[in-house]
């Protein structure tokens, strides 16, 4: 099959099947779609940034804070969505697509549960929250009701990550892809309707954006739940699935804790890193945050080839093909590097130029480009520890890269960031280093656990 026809296949999600036939072209039908999926969930929080912005400062800031709330929320999201796909992908590999349904409705159960325990107390106490980020009393005032909103909508965050995940575990990447980018089309149109009261639309301000959200999420989420009913791919739900099981909540449950703490540790990891860099002075940062920004904007296709291995694993570990499994990591791996690679030598040369697209300030170019350069040089390495990372949590492993991530993170990355900075006299230059650094040894780390096969025997 030719490169374009693959291509069309992958948009299209026809083939489902991944426990057989070519594994590179299984990562390849897998990859597009996720990618394209995690470009599609970015847009929410551009667009949104994008028309609020011309009401001003105070409502930029609102969303800017309400968004660093919300993030505990999609750590959960996130988190739960790994097991979700674990277990999904485990079943559909046994052929046993009536035990993948009742996984997905558990899942949903606990989802629901989760957003709710957030949800209650986001809604009401949205102004002290506000206040409690270093919001002024003008910001609280005009911006409460975005928040209220925000956290009221926890539900459909929560869902749209689920249920793609459990499209994900199905080998179904394609119908997650095509459900986020009709709830994005529907935000991009709503928001400014509801931001500027646009023809019949009342004008609601930086709630309006809220809105907005929520309604394209949540209409997501209808049609996701539509699609699991109607079964038209290889997984059904039925409503007698969704009765609760306690063993297989628990069990969801505790495979969502290993995935939600390896974002926790990721997250509180970068916090530190921007706490190290910022006492060097704002141009140090917003050198830093341009460069991060391209970084994250350029690893999504590899994220999305990581997503990939993790359902190949579980799906594979299902049909008792460890050996499958394995080998689909390591194409995955292969492939990851040699598109990072690309992307590294890319960075290191135009490096200058791109930082300039988005500053013309010397100091925050020179900066940027250090930062830059510094991580592009560990990209071959970035490729396999996203690779090996996602390769435990599609086995059902999530608490591996918890441990790693924890010793590379906190008890390695930060005090090399802070001795390279302020003990060596690097300055945000050894930070940059500490970053590569950190990075390869989560590859090395990760090949050399995952060598080691224990994986191969989790039960999901």
């Amino acid at each position: 099959m030719g490169a374009w026809a693959t291509i069309r296949l992958a948009l299209t999600g026809k083939e489902l099947e991944f426990t057989s036939g070519p594994i590179g072209r299984a990562i390849i039908l897998l990859a597009i779609p996720m990618v394209l999926e995690m470009v599609m969930e970015s847009v929410f929080a551009l667009s949104d940034a994008f028309f609020v912005s011309r009401l001003g400062t105070d409502a930029l800031a609102t969303v800017g804070l309400t968004e660093a709330m919300i993030s505990l929320l999609f750590a959960v999201a996130i988190g739960t969505g790994m097991a979700t796909t674990a277990m999904v992908a485990r079943r559909i590999g046994e052929r046993d697509t009536e035990a993948a349904g009742i996984a997905a409705a558990q899942s949903i159960v606990l989802g629901i549960l989760l957003s709710l325990a957030i949800a209650v107390p986001g809604v009401i106490f949205a102004r002290q929250l506000l206040t409690l980020m270093g919001g002024t009393p003008e910001l609280v005032a005009s911006g409460y009701g975005y928040t209220q909103v925000m956290f009221g909508g926890s539900a459909t965050i929560m869902l749209i990550f689920l249920l793609n995940a459990v499209f994900r575990g199905a080998g179904d990447a394609a119908s997650a892809m095509k459900v986020l980018g009709i709830a994005n089309a529907i935000n991009i149109v709503l928001d400014p309707c509801l931001i500027f009261g646009l023809g019949p639309f009342p004008e609601m301000g930086v709630a309006g954006a809220a809105v907005a959200t929520t309604t394209g999420r949540g209409i997501g989420v209808v049609i996701q739940l539509w699609i699991l009913f109607n079964g038209s791919g290889r997984i059904r739900v039925r409503w007698p699935d969704f009765v609760p099981r306690p063993a297989i909540i628990l069990r969801l449950l505790r495979l969502s804790v290993g995935g939600i703490l390896q974002l926790l540790i990721g997250t509180s990891s970068w916090v530190a890193l921007v706490w190290i860099v910022g006492s060097f002075g704002p141009a140090a940062v917003a050198g830093y945050t341009l460069a991060i920004r391209l970084i994250i904007f350029a690893i999504l296709p590899s994220w999305g080839l990581a997503n990939a291995a993790a359902t190949l694993v579980g799906q594979n570990l299902g049909a008792d093909q460890p050996g499958r499994a394995e080998t689909s990591v390591w194409r995955a791996g292969l492939y990851n590097m040699a598109f990072l690679l690309a992307i590294a030598v890319v960075f290191i040369i135009a490096a200058d130029a791109l930082i300039r697209m988005f500053t013309s300030e010397p100091e925050v170019v020179g900066y940027g480009v250090s930062c830059l350069v510094w991580v592009s040089i560990g990209y071959p390495f970035y490729a396999w520890g996203m690779v090996m990372v996602q390769a435990f949590n599609g086995a059902g492993d999530t608490y591996t890269p918890t441990i790693i991530n924890f010793f590379c993170y906190w008890l390695f990355q930060l005090p090399l960031a802070y001795a390279l900075a302020h003990l060596a006299g690097f300055g945000p230059t050894g930070v940059f280093a500490a970053i590569t650094v950190a990075e390869s040894l989560i590859a090395v780390v990760g090949i050399l656990v995952f060598r080691r096969g224990r994986w191969k025997t989790r039960t999901v």
